[in-house]
């Protein structure tokens, strides 16, 4: 008999149109290549299977000539019994078998299909050529340190969404997703992982989208690429210099020389030693120091006049 058509839509020989429905609704969803986007080719071709079952056993004329003489009946054109062409010795050219499109047929039981990316023309049609509509994608902050977007970071995260089986009844499974956070990822960017939302009928599934969010440091501040310390000195380290170390975020003590005079409200600038450049691996931002000079709350007498005497001498 060649393809069998009743197997392939699992049903029985004498199943009713209403079964021959109810089955090709449930493979139709399993097996469309938009849900299956691991084995998409091995879906494409099953959706064909499907459609081209589905066109044959609910149409009374084409399942009566399958019925009697099977696919090659289909093919060679055999007219069905007691029809006019038969009687007339029309043979062959009796009927023509023409498999409809596999996402005519998907569009007639679901709908909402996106014409506008087109469908594949041809007997037999395709299951690539219209595209399901998604379902809604969902949306998870996810909260890093600055260390973690400084250095990069690898996170497991635990999901939990719902999923149809192949009758269409939601349940809910879990799944543990491993992230990549890679270095100098910025607040508001995206890791999708497509079609891992939640499933819903006569819809791919979602996608599943977590979105970068930064928790505030207790030193650094982030701007863009750059990193920003506030440093506060002492009037005296001000005005005669001193030597101070800035732990990095990666841990590096790094060393930094004051000769001159730090006014107050005076930056410092250490190029490519901020945060690192994602799109520019190799490159870093500017680190900036921002000074800010911690007066003396009261001066004694003495203390006054020692700073008359000293700075007096100085010529502004």
């Amino acid at each position: 008999m060649g393809v069998d058509y009743y197997n392939i839509l699992k049903v029985s020989r004498n199943a009713s149109e209403g079964d021959v429905k109810k089955s090709y609704k449930r493979l139709a969803m399993k097996w469309h290549p938009d849900k299956n986007a691991v084995n998409t080719k091995e879906a494409e071709a099953k959706f064909k299977q499907i459609s081209e079952a589905y066109d044959v056993l609910s149409d009374p004329k084409k399942r009566q000539i399958y019925d009697l003489y099977g696919e090659e009946g289909l093919i060679s054109g055999y007219p069905p019994p007691n029809s006019s062409d038969r009687d007339a010795g029309v043979g062959g050219n009796g009927f023509k078998f023409s498999p409809r499109d596999a996402d005519d047929i998907f569009e007639e039981f679901f709908g909402g299909f996106d014409v506008g990316r087109g469908k594949s023309s041809g007997g037999g049609g395709g299951g690539g050529g219209g595209r399901l509509k998604k379902a809604a994608a969902m949306e998870n902050k996810l909260p890093c340190t600055l260390e973690e977007l400084y250095k990069g970071s690898r996170r497991k995260m635990q999901i939990s969404r719902i999923v149809l089986d192949e009758s269409g009844k939601p349940g809910t499974v879990e799944e543990v997703l491993s992230i990549h956070i890679k270095p100098g990822w910025k607040k508001g960017t995206k890791i999708t992982f497509p079609e891992k939302g939640n499933h819903e009928t006569g819809a791919a599934p979602g996608d599943l989208i977590f979105v970068i969010d930064e928790k505030p440091h207790k030193v650094f501040k982030r701007d863009g690429n750059d990193l920003i310390i506030n440093q506060r000195i002492s009037l005296l380290d001000a005005l005669t210099g001193k030597t101070l170390s800035i732990t990095t975020l990666d841990g590096r003590d790094l060393p930094l020389t004051l000769s001159d005079i730090v006014k107050p409200g005076h930056e410092v600038v250490i190029e490519n030693e901020g945060m690192p450049i994602s799109k520019e691996p190799g490159k870093n931002g500017k680190l900036r120091i921002k000074f800010d000079v911690k007066f003396p709350s009261r001066l004694s007498t003495d203390q006054k006049s020692d700073l008359r005497r000293v700075l007096g001498r100085t010529t502004v």
